[in-house]
């Protein structure tokens, strides 16, 4: 249905990419996390050796010049860029997920309650439920233990909770993702390569993009209408906050079309295309996360093609069909579903939802998981040439199947 089917999703892992990127073909999406033996302190070193040795200059000797006293560092000016990132740092941790046998997964989390709630990317943690050791390190080096309290393959969001959490946790301000404007400004903070306590700047470049991501296998999917953002995210910012000017969270930065379109990590690097789940959808799963430990979604109670010719999402695409048979042979339109209670029939095209065109399932399941079971939506379907619209009541499915 709204929620089933659909194309593998990437796992965290260099050589696996997400699907393509909205709405045109081009290279695969890279979920925005580092996998394996990198950690910050050997980047670190090796930046430090590279900018000594350039900076040498194979200079010999010395001279010295008399120069004016540098004033002094103030506190910056509330506002500023460097305000906002002093001031949220200290909420932002940086988790390694990490097996026995020492391999791990490296992203960005940030607090979310003064009970120690941590909200991040589901593929940042999902080694987790195979038995992987979470720790989350905050600004000032301190390192904490972290357990799952509930993951959301779909949304690919997931919620996790110090042990033992200090006092004065002081969460993250959580903005409006509705009230976002293309043009306004950005402020993205994770541990890109590794490199905790990184801040980068940009703007929202677009709204409403749809991002399908998935492994090879197919065992999960994870779409989103996603925030564009060009500040710099790189492999290690997954999970992240993306803040407003105010410091205010507005989405959770999740994958990055990468550079060179390859397939090996370093080649995938920030070119200014950066996706980021917005926070309003992200807050509404990850308080279902910490009340029952799993995700429910919206569903129209249909299976639509996900095909590679519409998950491609090209403009001016056909829309989502509907499918002749669902997965397993059961019916693709669900008796008394909502799609059926709506009149919608296999092989009916939905070309809207609400006001928002449809050019491929992944897009219509991404506009679908932005609401709530029970809202009201309309669709708008083809039929033998005719179009039509119809009001639908959306349905709900609980866990990830």
């Amino acid at each position: 249905d709204g929620g089933n089917g659909g194309p593998a999703w990437g796992a965290p892992d260099s050589s696996h990419h997400h699907a393509p990127a909205p709405r045109r073909r081009a290279g695969g999406l890279i979920t925005a996390i580092i996998v394996g033996a990198l950690v910050a302190g050997g980047v670190g070193g090796g930046i430090g050796y590279w900018a000594a040795e350039s900076n040498d200059g194979g200079s010999t000797g010395s001279t010295t010049v008399s120069a004016g006293e540098a004033p002094k560092v103030s506190d910056r000016a509330s506002g500023t860029v460097a305000a906002v990132a002093a001031k949220a740092l200290p909420s932002v941790v940086t988790l390694e997920a990490k097996s026995g046998d020492g391999s791990g997964d490296t992203g960005t989390g940030f607090i979310y309650d003064k009970q120690g709630h941590i909200l991040t990317n589901n593929h940042v943690v999902a080694s987790a439920a195979n038995g992987a050791a979470i720790t989350a390190t905050f600004s000032n080096g301190k390192q904490y233990d972290a357990e799952v309290v509930g993951r959301a393959e779909g949304y690919d969001v997931a919620v996790i909770k110090l042990k033992n959490a200090p006092s004065g946790l002081t969460p993250l301000a959580i903005g409006n993702s509705d009230q976002v404007a293309v043009g306004d400004s950005t402020i993205a903070i994770g541990a890109p390569f590794g490199l905790s306590n990184t801040v980068t700047t940009g703007i929202i470049s677009a709204k409403n993009r749809p991002v399908a991501s998935g492994d090879e296998t197919g065992s999960s999917n994870s779409y989103m209408s996603a925030l564009q953002t060009d500040a710099s995210i790189n492999p290690g910012n997954s999970g992240g906050p993306l803040l407003d000017s105010r410091g205010a969270v507005i989405g959770m930065n999740s994958a990055i079309q990468p550079s060179g379109g390859g397939n090996g990590q370093s080649q995938a690097g920030s070119i200014g295309l950066g996706f980021a789940i917005p926070i309003n959808q992200a807050s509404t799963v990850a308080k279902q996360l910490i009340k029952t430990g799993q995700p429910v979604y919206p569903v129209i109670g249909a299976t639509v093609s996900m095909g590679d010719e519409s998950q491609a999402g090209t403009e001016g695409g056909d829309g989502a069909q509907i499918t002749t048979q669902g997965e397993g042979g059961t019916p693709a339109v669900t008796p008394d579903g909502p799609a059926a209670k709506a009149g919608l029939k296999a092989g009916d095209v939905i070309t809207k939802f609400n006001d928002t065109a449809i050019d491929s399932g992944p897009t219509l399941i991404g506009e679908i998981w932005t609401h709530k079971p029970g809202d009201k939506v309309n669709i708008t379907y083809k039929r033998d040439g005719k179009q039509s619209t119809v009001q639908l009541t959306l349905g709900e499915r609980k866990g990830d199947s």
